[in-house]
This record gives structure tokens, C-alpha cells and sequence, in this order.
């Protein structure tokens, strides 16, 4: 991608956050891949390539560390119980059966192998947050779903990452399922990338304190959110998790250093910045890249996926709660409805695709790919335009 492209991009995407100043009924992430489709139709913008490489090591880097960053440590303490069972053991079983249902589903429109299917629903696990935490925080009263939702998205990244690439190797290789080595790599990947995100996070937020000028602090923030996430990737560790624990690291230490406005200040006057700037760009390359594999053909599957994993994930979220608070059937049902519903697919899953597609190398799973960004297009556009009406209807009764 040229810089001429790239500024090109970014105006449009000033022009679209300008203009929809209040997000809730056409969140601006949705607005942007439509825009996206329809700039691909345009010859200036059919040499733009969009790779994993650049979604991976260039935006979710910036993306995550925006969000951990901003994410109230006390409202991960009161939450923490349902966002690690969901973007865990909760993912897992979400697999299994969106997995198991597209399977089943399959039969009616093309044939899949079960491993396909589970490969299809793996990369469906990951959800975005970037349409709909603001809209929920706007919209409900009630702020745990907005905190569940943006908490769980960070996490359960890199728990998808690794189930993606077991299952993508059953699927690709016909390597065998093997339980033990699939929870010792994730033990490892997922406790090493958190244990260097809290080292990290902890000794660049007292390097902070040597220097008291606001552009280096900025400078050890940039350092502290890709630094940690290359470092844990040479490791083996996962960079996605690395980067979200350094900056909840970063966050909690400042909330009890003794200057935590003046921190806090300089720090998010850059990164109020940077996060729409990545968000433009992002959602703008995903709708120009997308046009590329969508067939009109595949849109009823897709559709049916979409809904199934909803109710899925809605069955999964609501059994969580039960497990862990015994909530009223109606107060557990509303919430779960809303939660499920904000499981909104996005950048982590388009990832996912484009190393899915490279890791083929040919034609081998082009239709699996071509399903599953139409479900990922679908699930931006219906799940973040719904949101808000959603909520609104859910609090009213």
C-alpha cells in the first residue's frame, strides 16, 4: 500500500468520524467496510494488497494496547470470572459446536469435512469490540456488558489463535487431535505472553518516571505496545496476549503513581490519535480485501452460520453466568442476549482468513474462505447495526 493510498484512506476515514459524531445507529467501523467494498471497484485502489503481515504486526498491536490500556483494572477484577471462562474454556466449546453445526448444516448447500467446519467456527471464535463498546456504554445501563464484551475481546484473541492453528493443521495436514499437546501449547503460549506483558508493562511504567517529558513518555508507550508484542512472538508466546496484559500493567501502575493525570494525559492525547487512524485504515483495507472473496452465491450458509453461532454463543454466555452467579432467568437472559449478540467477528478473524489462504497455498480451501468472510461481512454489518436497537428494546421491558 502506497502513502498516497494510505493518506487517501485516512481522509475518508476523517470525513466518516467526523460526520457520524454520535455512532449508534451506523457505528463507523460498519460505514468503513461498506465504503471499503465499494473503493474496490475503483481502479486507483486494485493494486492495494492487504496481508496478514500488516493486519498482525502493524494494526492489532496498536488496536490491543489502545484497549487494555483504557480498560478499568477494577472493572477486570469484578468481571474477571466470566471474561476467563468465556474467552477460554467458553471459546472452546464454542468451537466445537458452531463447528458441529456447520457440519451438520453443510450437507444442504456444499460439502465440508468436520475439520473444515471447526476451522470455519475458529475463525468465527475471535470477536472485535471496535463497533459496539460504545455504543453498549451509550445504550445500556448496565456497565458490566460493555466492560464483558471489550475484556473478553482482548483475551480470547490469542486463545483463538492457538485452536485456529491446531485445527487448521488437522484440516491442512490431517494432523491427528491430540487433547494433552493442544492444552500444554496453549499453557505455554498463553502464560509465557502474559508473564512478559506484566514484566514489560511493569518496567516501562517505571522507566516513565526517569524522564518527565511527555513526548518520550509517548515514545516508551509506542516502544512498550509493539516491543512486547515482537518480543513474545520470538518466544513462541502469544504477542496478542502479551501486549493486552503490558498494557493493563502500564494502566493499574498509574493508577497508583502519584502523577497519574499527567501520565494519563499525554499518553491519551497520542493515542486518542492513533486508534481511529488504525480503525480507518483497517476497516477500509477489510472492505476493499473482502470483495475479493465474496460470492452471492454463499450468502444464505452464511447467513444461517451467523445466527446459529449467535444462538450458540447465546446458550454458552447464559450457562456461564448460571455456573458462576445463579442469576434470575430474567436478568441472565437479557444480559446473555446481549453480550452474544455484541460477539461481532472483525480484524482478528480476517486475519485469521488471509493465513488460512496462505498456509493453502492454492484452492483448496477458497470456498471454505469465501463462507467465512461472507460471515464476517455479514456479522460487522447486521450484529453492529442491531446492537443499538437491541439494547434499547432489552431495557425497556
Amino acid at each position: 500500500m502506497s502513502a498516497a493510498v494510505a493518506t487517501v484512506l485516512l481522509c475518508i476515514g476523517y470525513l466518516v468520524f467526523t460526520i457520524d459524531k454520535k455512532q449508534e445507529n451506523f457505528p463507523v467501523p460498519v460505514v468503513l467496510v461498506l465504503i471499503g467494498i465499494g473503493l474496490s471497484f475503483i481502479p486507483y485502489f486494485s493494486d492495494v494488497e492487504v496481508t496478514e503481515t500488516l493486519i498482525y504486526d502493524v494494526f492489532l498491536p496498536g488496536l490491543l494496547f489502545v484497549s487494555a490500556y483504557q480498560f478499568s483494572t477494577a472493572a477486570l477484577r469484578k468481571n474477571a470470572g466470566i471474561i476467563g471462562l468465556l474467552s477460554t474454556a467458553g471459546l472452546g466449546l464454542t468451537i466445537a459446536l458452531v463447528g458441529l453445526a456447520i457440519y451438520w448444516l453443510s450437507g444442504w448447500f456444499f460439502s465440508v469435512s468436520l475439520a473444515g467446519a471447526l476451522v470455519i467456527a475458529a475463525i468465527l471464535a475471535p470477536t472485535d469490540p471496535a463497533s459496539v463498546v460504545s455504543i453498549l456504554k451509550k445504550s445500556s445501563p448496565d456497565k458490566s456488558i460493555a466492560d464483558i464484551v471489550d475484556g473478553e475481546s482482548m483475551i480470547n484473541d490469542g486463545t483463538s489463535i492457538v485452536l485456529f492453528t491446531v485445527l487448521s493443521g488437522m484440516y491442512l495436514e490431517s494432523n491427528s487431535l491430540d487433547v494433552l499437546s493442544i492444552i500444554g501449547e496453549f499453557i505455554y503460549v498463553s502464560a509465557g505472553g502474559v508473564a512478559l506483558g506484566v514484566a514489560v508493562g511493569w518496567l516501562l511504567s517505571k522507566a516513565v518516571h526517569i524522564t518527565h517529558h511527555r513526548d518520550y513518555q509517548v515514545m516508551l508507550s509506542i516502544i512498550l505496545a509493539y516491543g512486547a508484542f515482537q518480543l513474545a512472538e520470538s518466544f513462541g508466546f502469544s504477542g496478542v496476549l502479551a501486549t493486552v496484559s503490558a498494557g493493563i500493567m502500564l494502566s493499574w501502575e498509574f493508577s497508583h503513581a502519584n502523577k497519574e493525570d499527567h501520565y494519563r494525559e499525554s499518553l491519551s492525547g497520542f493515542w486518542s490519535v492513533v486508534e481511529p487512524s488504525l480503525l480507518s485504515l483497517l476497516f477500509l483495507l477489510i472492505g476493499i480485501e473482502a470483495t475479493e472473496h465474496l460470492e452471492w452465491s454463499n450468502w444464505i450458509f452464511a447467513l444461517i452460520i451467523l445466527f446459529a453461532s449467535i444462538a450458540i454463543r447465546f446458550f454458552i454466555v447464559g450457562g456461564t453466568f448460571k455456573a458462576l452467579a445463579g442469576r434470575k432467568h430474567e436478568a441472565i437472559w437479557k444480559k446473555s442476549l446481549l453480550i452474544s449478540w455484541s460477539g461481532i467477528r472483525g480484524s482478528m478473524s480476517v486475519f485469521l482468513l488471509l493465513q488460512l489462504g496462505t498456509l493453502a497455498e492454492g484452492s483448496v480451501a477458497d470456498e471454505l474462505i469465501s463462507i467465512t468472510f461472507s460471515v464476517v461481512i455479514l456479522s460487522l454489518i447486521i450484529q453492529s447495526l442491531g446492537i443499538h436497537p437491541l439494547s434499547k428494546m432489552l431495557n425497556s421491558n
